[in-house]
């Protein structure tokens, strides 16, 4: 399922440049103005994107031989060459992982130089929306909101019909599910990117919003999906709490290519969301730290803060736990309606 990514300035250029790096199916849009030089973004073609019905070609065109981030046997060219996917969920925008390849797990940009992708470039937001909005299964703009809203206002039909939309600030802070979050993948598409640029993605559905209980795992390299997904049902269940309020799970970015972790995740139907390291390092709040998990993967632990992380206004609910090689903690976030 193609995705168009659509952006108006240099900033959100370098974040296109992030997304259509690890999301091989997406094609980017980019705005006259914008400087093609611009930290690596280059234009192969300079056709300018008519509005419908006139057609334009949508192709990316080949990645141009530049070397991927870890080199030849690393996690982004083993999913290139099909070894694995770069996703941690189910629907039609499966959750992608970071781009770690760093010590201990830190997240690694990818080089910005040379030229990595075809660009296409448009005059108008407003028009190219017209043009491409029933082409794409979802579009991530890479806007302000309120030029996004009125660019898909005019387009707009149905929930089972549009496309998704997912709106991402120039700072790359936060990844906001748009429209047709969960009828047309939204949700995922927003937690999907969120994990490419670190972003904090933004999810309003009310049936979402209502799940409150964030699992964070930690997990042995090579542990089975059906032993982490029977370690998260255990360790709920002591505690008399339902599955169907999990909202997301979570870990270390260290763990972003963990195929156990990401099948759990399918597996549950719940999104896998990655905290980088950083972030947990510099964590101030109480949690249990581990010795051995710091000789292994420089980090302080995983599943205690990854699950206070992940969230708002979060709380353990059930500490470290250790089930079959799985290590499993719980936190709740507080909502104003709940306190």
């Amino acid at each position: 399922m193609r995705i168009a990514v659509i952006t108006l300035s240099r900033e959100g250029a370098i974040l296109a440049n992030l997304l259509a790096q690890a999301i091989p199916e997406s094609d980017v849009y980019l705005h006259e103005s914008t400087e093609g030089s611009s930290r690596g973004i280059s234009h192969l073609d300079d056709e300018v994107v008519q509005p419908s019905p006139c057609p334009f070609p949508t192709g990316r065109g080949e990645r141009q031989g530049i070397p991927p981030p870890g080199g030849e046997d690393s996690q982004w060219r083993r999913h290139l060459a099909g070894d694995f996917p770069l996703t941690g969920g189910e629907g039609p925008f499966p959750l992608p992982l970071p781009l770690g390849e760093g010590r201990g797990g830190d997240i690694r940009i990818p080089p910005l130089t040379g030229q990595l992708y075809q660009t296409k470039r448009f005059s108008s937001i407003i028009e190219l929306t017209a043009g491409i909005f029933d082409k794409y299964a979802g579009l991530v703009y890479l806007a302000p909101c309120g030029v996004v809203v009125r660019a898909v206002a005019p387009c707009l039909k149905h929930k089972t019909a549009d496309p998704a939309v997912v709106m991402v600030d120039a700072g790359g802070r936060f990844a906001v599910s748009l429209l047709s979050g969960h009828e047309g993948g939204a949700n995922d598409l927003a937690v999907r990117v969120a994990n490419i640029i670190a972003a904090e993605p933004v999810i309003s559905t009310t049936t979402e919003a209502l799940k409150t209980l964030i699992v964070g795992i930690g997990c042995r390299r090579g542990m089975a999906a059906e032993k982490i997904v029977s370690a998260v049902k255990q360790t709920l269940d002591t505690a008399a709490l339902p599955l169907d309020e999990v909202r997301l799970l979570a870990s270390a970015d260290v763990k972003a290519d963990e195929r156990g972790l990401l099948e759990a995740a399918r597996i549950l139907r719940i999104p896998l969301r990655f905290i980088a390291s950083d972030e947990i390092r510099s964590l101030a709040r109480d949690f249990e730290r581990s010795d051995f998990v710091e000789s292994k993967v420089n980090l302080p632990a995983v599943a205690e803060p990854s699950a206070l992380l992940a969230g708002r206004r979060t709380r353990l609910v059930i500490p470290k736990t250790v089930c079959g090689g799985v290590t499993v903690a719980v936190a709740r976030e507080s909502c104003l309606w709940s306190e």
